[in-house]
Order: C-alpha cells, then sequence, then structure tokens
C-alpha cells in the first residue's frame, strides 16, 4: 500500500531548492556526499519532523512540530537531507546534513510501503534518548504539520537506536511509548542512611 506523504509547506520547498541551486550553501554544508554529488541533485519525501516533549496527564504525547527534512538524491540514491525551520518571518532552510539516518528513513520508508495499511510518514524526534524514528500516522488525511501519535500509530526506530531498542522493527505507539518516556524519566536519587 503506498504512502500517502504529506505536501510540504512551498515556501520551506524554496528554501531547500534554493539552498540546493546556491554553490555556497553546498559548499559550508560540510556535507561530503552532497559536495561531491556527481548529477543534478533533487529534493524529495518532504516529511514533517515532530519533537516529543512528553506525556500529558490524560496519557496523551506531547509534540510540536520542528521543521521539515527533505531527503536530497542524487541518481539513484538519497546522499543527503535537507531541513527547514519555521521562524517568525516563515519557513526558512536550516542545514544540509548527512550520516547513517538518511539510508535509516529511507529502508523504513521502503519497508512501510510493503505494510497493507496506508500511514502518512513523519519523523518523531526523542531528544532524551538521541532518537529518531519514523512515524507512520494512521490518517492518511490529517495535516502533517498537526497531531500527536495516536495509540494505534506505528512507531519505527531508525538506525542507530538506543541500546535494547532494535532498529526498523515497527511497535505500536502504546506499546513503543511507554518504554521510551520510562527510559526518559530520570530516576530519583537514593539518600544514604543516616
Amino acid at each position: 500500500m503506498p504512502l500517502h506523504v504529506p505536501p510540504a509547506p512551498a515556501p520551506a520547498l524554496r528554501t531547500v531548492l534554493t539552498a540546493l541551486g546556491s554553490p555556497t550553501a553546498v559548499k559550508e554544508a560540510r556535507t561530503p556526499s552532497l559536495l561531491h554529488a556527481q548529477g543534478p541533485t533533487t529534493a524529495e519525501l518532504p516529511l514533517p519532523v515532530h519533537v516529543l516533549d512528553g506525556i500529558d496527564a490524560s496519557g496523551i504525547p506531547v509534540t510540536r512540530l520542528t521543521g521539515w527534512r527533505f531527503l536530497i538524491r542524487c541518481a539513484d540514491r538519497a546522499v543527503a537531507a535537507a531541513e527547514t525551520m519555521l521562524t517568525p518571518d516563515g519557513w526558512a532552510f536550516s542545514h544540509f546534513f548527512e550520516g547513517p539516518y538518511i539510508a535509516s528513513t529511507e529502508r523504513a520508508l521502503r519497508q512501510a510501503e510493503t505494510m497493507t495499511q496506508p500511514y502518512q510518514p513523519r519523523l518523531l524526534s526523542v531528544p532524551g534518548l538521541y532518537m529518531l524514528t519514523l512515524w507512520l500516522h494512521g490518517d492518511c488525511a490529517a495535516d502533517g504539520a498537526t497531531g500527536h501519535p495516536a495509540a494505534t500509530d506505528l512507531l519505527v526506530p531508525l538506525a542507530p537506536a538506543p541500546p535494547g531498542i532494535a532498529a526498523h522493527r515497527p511497535h505500536r505507539v502504546a506499546e513503543l511509548l511507554p518504554v521510551l518516556t520510562h527510559r526518559v524519566t530520570p530516576t530519583p536519587l537514593l539518600s544514604s542512611p543516616a
């Protein structure tokens, strides 16, 4: 079943395309794979990036949109990614980057394409664990910039995942979120007897 990729805001895409067309932006990116790309590059697969801020009193995950991420493709593979951010003046290009999350995102998206249920792909960052997941939202018609993970949505941890959490294994939000929040919650210090 195909994924229903939400459309990125047009100004966010324009900022990425402008940066891709700027030799200065590409040269200063410090992304060797983008700098040495042979042939034209394109910005594809815009994914909204949400950050998990916690769980509210009723058990609902609290998330916020921090930007849109585009995979930068050259020939048949993604060589880098571009991130945009929302500023008071609108969408702005943030940075180019490369690393293991690029290939891991592509792999997770290919994996999601083989599922029988349709999903809307998003990214969910869990900063307290230095973790990034592909969030497969069940409401394909939803605005990709809003909402929170539903209990039946899937989270696919991207590699590298934190110790004890298998990368590329889909988990229902209701199953994985308690594990993640438990790991992020600080353990109270035990006082020594007087």
